[in-house]
C-alpha cells in the first residue's frame, strides 16, 4: 500500500506509527510531507519512512492519502493537489469541521473520500474514530479505513449527520475526561495523599474501569449500584454526585462543543 501523510504532527504520526507496527505498510510504502524541517526529520529517523515538504510529490507517490493538516491549513493544500488527484485515489480526512461537502468542492470528483473523526488516545494506540464515506466509496475502502484506524484503537461508521455530536463526545472527550481526572486527583491530595501517588491511582482507576466497561459490556447503571454497598464509601459519595449539577454540566459542555463543531463546518 502507498500511502501519504499530507501534514505530519502528532495524529499522522499516531495513526503511522500504527500502521508499520501492526505490519500493515513497509516503511518506504509511506510518504510523510510537513512544512516542518524537524518534523520531517523526527518521523525519517524514527521510522525511516519517505519524507518531503512537497505535497504534489506525495500525491504522485500515493495511492491513499491522510490529509492531516489544521483545518485553517485545508482548504489552501486542497486546491493545491486537486488537480494531480486522480480516481485511484482515496483521499482520508481527519480535519475537524470539514465536511464530506465541502472536501468535495475542493478537490473535485475524481478521487474517493472519506471524513474521519479520530481522538488523541490514538497517541496511546487506544483512539476512537468515526468515518463516513462518500457515494463514491468501495467495500473494500471502508475495510481498508477501518484497519488502519483500529489498528490505533477502536473505528466505526457512522452517517455524517452524527458528526458534531461525535466530535463532542469522542473527539474532545479526552479534554473533559482529563479535566474529571484532574478533579480527582486534586482531591486525593487534598484528604493527604502524595502527589506522584494520586496520579498513578486516578489513571490506573481510570484505565481500568474503562477496559473492565467495555470488555464485560456490563449496564452503566448496574455496575454503579453494584459498587455501592448500602451504607458504604460509594454509596456516600454517589449520594453527593446524585444532587449534583454534574449531569447537566457535562451536557452543556457536548451542547456547546457540537455546536462550535457546526460553526467550523
Amino acid at each position: 500500500m502507498q500511502i501519504g501523510f499530507l501534514g505530519a504532527g502528532k495524529m499522522a504520526e499516531a495513526i503511522l506509527s500504527a500502521m508499520v507496527n501492526a505490519e500493515m505498510v513497509q516503511p518506504w510504502e509511506v510518504t510523510a510531507c510537513d512544512k516542518s524541517e524537524a518534523r520531517r526529520n523526527l518521523l525519517a529517523s524514527t521510522y525511516e519512512v519517505v519524507v518531503t515538504d512537497d505535497p504534489l510529490l506525495t500525491v504522485k507517490e500515493s495511492k491513499v492519502l491522510v490529509l492531516a493538516v489544521k483545518p485553517q491549513d485545508l482548504d489552501a493544500l486542497l486546491d493545491q493537489v486537486a488537480p494531480a488527484l486522480k480516481t485511484t485515489h482515496l483521499v482520508i480526512s481527519i480535519a475537524a469541521g470539514k465536511t464530506l461537502k465541502v472536501l468535495r468542492l475542493h478537490l473535485g470528483p475524481k478521487p474517493r473520500l472519506v471524513r474521519v473523526m479520530p481522538n488523541l488516545a490514538l497517541m496511546a494506540g487506544e483512539g476512537m474514530s468515526v468515518y463516513c464515506p462518500d457515494g463514491k466509496i468501495k467495500a473494500s475502502d471502508a475495510a481498508l479505513v477501518e484497519r488502519i484506524f483500529g489498528a490505533a484503537g477502536a473505528a466505526i461508521r457512522l452517517e455524517e449527520k452524527h458528526f458534531d455530536a461525535v466530535t463532542a463526545l469522542s473527539g474532545s472527550g479526552p479534554a473533559y475526561v482529563a479535566f474529571f481526572l484532574k478533579a480527582m486527583i486534586d482531591a486525593g491530595i487534598a484528604l493527604g495523599l502524595p502527589k506522584e501517588e494520586a496520579r498513578l491511582m486516578g489513571e490506573q482507576t481510570l484505565i481500568g474501569t474503562g477496559i473492565y466497561l467495555q470488555q464485560s459490556g456490563r449496564d452503566l447503571d448496574e455496575f454503579i449500584q453494584a459498587v455501592c454497598s448500602p451504607k458504604g464509601t460509594t454509596e456516600a459519595g454517589m449520594k453527593v454526585l446524585n444532587k449534583s449539577t454534574l449531569p447537566k454540566t457535562i451536557a452543556k459542555t457536548l451542547e456547546a462543543t457540537a455546536k462550535r463543531s457546526a460553526e467550523l463546518a
